[in-house]
């Protein structure tokens, strides 16, 4: 059996959108499988999680064409979310003034690995002993 770690990638560049209000949505994706954080994006009412779903899609057709990986043993490693160009208009104001406007944009990364089997650790937390019993308070 090989130790090769799988791993595929998406990116979605130039996402018009402030990266600070993708990143609130992409935060709760790490760990879960492919099919519970589209699962989670699905439901969330923000638009930054359209365009995390869009990016997640893609990574999993991805991983099935390119490394044979069924969308079942995804799991979401990385979810990077950067800041890309910003563009710089302008909003006439009071008395001949302008006032800057930025549209912001961003650039998202999400990166699939294959799921291992079970690991060390969640067999450890099985095997733990209970917590001693404190003693009774006294009255």
């Amino acid at each position: 059996m090989s130790t090769e770690i799988r791993i595929a990638r998406a990116e979605m560049k130039y996402a018009r959108m402030s990266a600070f209000k993708i990143r609130d949505i992409a935060r709760c994706l790490r760990g879960l499988s492919a099919s519970e954080a589209d699962a989670r994006l699905r439901f969330a009412p923000q638009k930054s999680a359209r365009l995390l779903v869009q990016t997640l899609r893609s990574a999993v057709a991805n991983a099935e064409s390119q490394l044979s990986i069924p969308a079942e043993k995804l799991v979401v490693h990385e979810v990077m979310v950067g800041e890309g160009p910003t563009f710089h208009r302008f909003q006439p104001k009071a008395r001949g003034s302008a006032g800057p406007i930025r549209k912001r944009t961003s650039h998202i990364r999400i990166t699939l690995k294959e799921a291992a089997g079970e690991t060390s650790s969640s067999k450890e937390k099985k095997e733990r002993k209970p917590a001693k019993a404190k003693a009774p308070a006294k009255e």
